[in-house]
């Protein structure tokens, strides 16, 4: 009974302000009835809409009918609440479902390229260790040669060493079916410590100081490449293990061989000669006779 009460007067207070309205409307009051009373308002007036709108849209269709009619004025609807249509919300959606898109697309755009930069710093990785395997590979290629190289010239200064030691020690007597030698009773031991010191930064002349004692003892020709390897050091050492024995053995051949691992050649003798010049504290007589000394 109490409820019944409470509903009647609910529907008297929005029946006298749905007729409040009607005998004076204005956007305020409008504004301020529910949708239920802004439908009865509709009706009232006769207005045609659809059951399912939105109380927006039904107020939008009474504004319009009352500045139509005059009753307001247009500005009103200026400041009314825009209603969307139907149209508008499908474009809003296609707008969202367009953008949702992109983005898709951008995402995957993006997601190429990233794959696209993995992949090549993949390949570059790739190619950089393949790089660092080959020149490792070369690396060790060169170590075993030169290795190789290494161990050929010091078995073949061992050979060397060994056989001249035989020589000087007097183990070989007589001639010798390989070189044909002829030791001829000279005592190598006894004389190699007359053969001067090797100097590299003055081989002409360890050569000359050696041939003059060689004239001077009276050593036989045959026997002085044995003689002046025993003082042999640095390049002139090397250049030595590395001929022949019978070339070892013939002393022209030596000296000709490390003349030219030095460069002591006609054509470097040209090139020191042009490049001789006079030093500050000597007179044109000592210059002469400097080169006369140093190129005869």
């Amino acid at each position: 009974m109490e409820s019944s009460r409470e509903f009647n007067f609910n529907a008297a207070v929005l029946e006298l302000s749905r007729n409040k309205f009607v005998a004076s409307p204005s956007v305020e009051e409008l504004d301020s009835l529910k949708k239920s009373e802004i439908v009865k308002v509709a009706k009232h007036y006769g207005i045609e809409f659809q059951p399912l709108m939105r109380k927006d849209e039904i107020k939008r269709y009474v504004l319009e009918y009352l500045v139509d009619e005059s009753v307001l004025p247009s500005t009103v609807l200026e400041t009314a609440i825009t209603v969307p249509t139907d149209n508008t919300f499908e474009l809003k959606r296609l707008e969202i479902e367009m953008n949702k898109e992109i983005r898709l697309k951008e995402m995957e755009r993006e997601r190429e390229r990233e794959e696209r930069e993995m992949q090549k710093e993949k390949e570059e990785r790739e190619m950089q260790r393949e790089k660092e395997e080959r020149e490792m590979q070369r690396e060790k290629e060169r170590e075993k040669e030169e290795r190789e190289e290494r161990e050929r010239r010091e078995e073949k200064a061992r050979e060397h060493e060994f056989r001249l030691k035989q020589l000087e020690l007097g183990v070989i007597k007589g001639s010798d079916p390989k070189i044909g030698l002829d030791t001829g009773g000279f005592d190598v031991s006894k004389h190699v410590k007359f053969v001067p010191k090797f100097q590299e930064d003055n081989v002409e002349k360890f050569f000359n100081h050696f041939e003059k004692l060689g004239e001077q003892l009276k050593w036989p020709r045959d026997k002085w490449s044995i003689l002046i390897q025993s003082n042999f050091t640095g390049k002139a050492q090397e250049v030595y293990s590395a001929l022949s024995i019978e070339d070892s053995m013939d002393y022209d051949k030596v000296k000709k061989a490390i003349l030219q691992a030095y460069e002591l050649v006609p054509e470097a003798y040209r090139q020191k000669f042009r490049k001789y010049r006079k030093a500050g504290y000597t007179n044109i007589r000592r210059v002469c006779l400097s080169k006369r000394k140093a190129f005869r």
